[in-house]
């Protein structure tokens, strides 16, 4: 059995949750600092101080300040001093993370989810996503309970200066030094998250006149009817400026989804494709997508002799697929890209600044670039589960998965997996034909929602 199969608490991405329904309570996250500091603090080397250092930082959810203190009085009990960059970005820890030469890095957020969930991030100090191993040895100090060092050796506390500038900079220097964006009209959505401060200062100085939504977080509003999961607000608000593009991040800024003059909305499949058909990709290897990548996109790669490989979902195991190939371009439907030759981890800003630098240089926009792709009707359907599938019902659940592939042939996809963060069997059919799509995802939801409550 592999290790992230025996993990309780960490999914694809960290550790997310109800606020005030375990796991996520200033109890578990207290304890949850303490087992971390121990870990880094045993595998990391420590500074001259003989201490190890970590980064936290958080969205705008008003649950973070709770969670913050928890995991701060943890740290601290465990001897790890700590750095608090208040509310910045995922990719901007990340960043600092490694700028800052810190031990570790923690994200206080549950990305896209509503306000009342929130939930925990990591970053080794490379800046990349912890390793499933790590996150065992993490959860089984867990189960060893919670001490103190001796007094003179608990950690301190401060925060850092700048940190919304320093990330600021950093994400300007992804973009071309011989272009910017003077005479271009953007509007963005920051989903009242994370993005609020950094990406308008980003395209404003770059040169850009930018119209912003979602930029006024109370605590409570992140992601409300509004960023990636919810871009017809910031469609409309394209079309009634006459802007000429639109970008959305979600509520920790690692993900995005942009908007073309006319309104049309573009997935991160569409903006993987169009990075990479303007790269050398020869010269760069090939793109990992997902399980869930659009069927179009890869045939639209294999019409560009560019190689392409599917990995897990999740930008974890993006990231791990292009390490293992060398590759350096990945990334998800949902708006997570990887751009291993300019940061670390998926980053909302600075993927759309290399979109934005495929639109300069071509003088096109978005749906130029896409022209000759045309995606496939992509169905997806979340059935809600009471308890993770056994074995039996995981047997069954293939098989009746493996017989509508067999009937719909393979101009067809169909993908059936257990989300990672939520207690959901996520059920995906796609191809040519929109009417096959729906009888099929019809058809297999009504009989898998048959089998389980059967079962």
């Amino acid at each position: 059995m592999s290790v992230s199969k025996i993990r309780k608490y960490f999914g694809t991405d960290g550790i997310r949750g109800v606020v005030g329904e375990e796991p996520i309570t200033p109890e578990f996250m207290m304890h949850l600092g303490f087992a971390a500091g121990k870990v880094f603090s045993k595998q990391s080397s420590a500074d001259a101080s003989g201490r190890a250092k970590v980064l936290i930082g958080k969205d705008t959810r008003l649950s973070g300040y709770m969670l913050e203190s928890a995991l701060q009085s943890g740290l601290a009990a465990a001897g790890v001093d700590i750095l608090l960059a208040g509310p910045l970005p995922t990719p901007g820890v990340a960043y600092l993370t490694r700028v800052l030469r810190m031990n570790a890095g923690i994200v206080i957020s549950a990305s896209h989810n509503p306000f009342q969930d929130n939930g925990v991030k990591f970053f080794s100090a490379e800046g990349n996503k912890l390793s499933d191993s790590i996150e065992l040895d993490i959860e089984q100090h867990l189960i060893k309970g919670m001490d103190s060092v001796i007094s003179e050796d608990i950690g301190k506390a401060k925060r850092v200066v700048d940190a919304v500038g320093r990330y600021t900079e950093f994400c300007k220097s992804t973009f071309p030094q011989n272009c910017d964006l003077s005479g271009m009209r953007i509007v963005l959505d920051c989903a009242h998250g994370a993005t609020y401060q950094v990406a308008p200062a980003v395209f404003r100085e770059l040169g850009a006149t930018v119209i912003v939504m979602g930029d006024a977080p109370d605590g409570t509003n992140i992601n409300l009817n509004c960023g990636t999961l919810y871009p017809n607000a910031l469609r409309e608000r394209v079309c009634s400026e006459k802007a000429d593009i639109g970008i959305s991040f979600d509520g920790d800024g690692d993900r995005l989804t942009m908007i073309d003059a006319d309104g049309t909305i573009f997935d991160g499949d569409q903006l993987l494709y169009v990075i990479a058909s303007h790269r050398k990709m020869p010269n760069q290897g090939g793109v990992v997508g997902t399980l869930m990548t659009n069927l179009a996109i890869e045939n639209g790669f294999k019409a560009l002799n560019i190689p392409f490989v599917r990995s897990a979902v999740g930008d974890r195991y993006v990231y791990e697929k292009l390490i293992e190939n060398r590759w350096v371009l990945g990334g998800e439907g949902s708006g997570h890209i990887i751009c291993l030759d300019k940061h670390t981890t998926g980053d909302g800003i600075v993927s759309s600044l290399q979109v934005l630098t495929v639109l300069r240089e071509r003088s096109q926009s978005l749906g130029q670039c896409l022209s000759s792709v045309d995606l496939y009707p992509q169905i997806l359907h979340n059935l809600r589960l009471k308890d993770k599938l056994n074995r039996g019902q995981i047997t069954e659940v293939k098989t009746l998965g493996d017989a509508v592939q067999n009937r719909l042939g393979p101009e067809y996809r169909v993908l059936i997996r257990e989300s990672g963060t939520e207690p959901l069997l996520r059920i995906m059919v796609e191809g040519q034909r929109i009417d096959i799509v729906q009888d099929a995802i019809q058809d297999l939801t009504e009989s898998i929602g048959a089998l389980i409550d059967k079962t």
